[in-house]
């Protein structure tokens, strides 16, 4: 994973952290209001990872049956990097997988799969 120029800072005000039961966001944003929120390990459906470049970090993105929307993590957020290890760890992202999409830059790679259409 890379570490991105543009990203400088970043953990300095955001924060990720977990536990056995669930993930939590702290987010402190400069000249911005402050805000919080927590996921469950449970609720995780697909876990989407997409590749920065030099100048931007790796994200996260976390879709769970809570809410229609993805919980996005920069991985150059304090925790990020060992918040992807632990998904990894947990079989919620193939390491196969993770290990092909650290060697690539501006590309999406999510687990499980999209559904393939049946032929019939």
């Amino acid at each position: 994973m890379r570490c991105g120029m543009a990203v400088a800072g970043l953990m300095d005000w955001y924060h990720v952290s977990f536990d056995e039961q669930s993930i939590r966001r702290r987010v402190e944003p400069p000249g911005r209001e402050p805000w919080e929120d927590d996921l469950l390990w449970a609720d995780i459906e697909r876990v989407c990872f997409k590749t920065g470049d030099l100048y931007t970090s790796d994200e996260i993105y976390i879709f769970t049956r809570r809410r229609p929307e993805s919980y996005l993590i920069p991985t150059e957020a304090e925790g990020g990097r060992e918040l992807m290890d632990e998904i990894v760890r947990r079989k919620l992202f193939d390491a196969e997988l993770m290990i092909e999409a650290v060697q690539t830059s501006d590309e999406l790679f999510c687990w499980p799969p999209a559904d393939v259409p049946s032929q019939s």
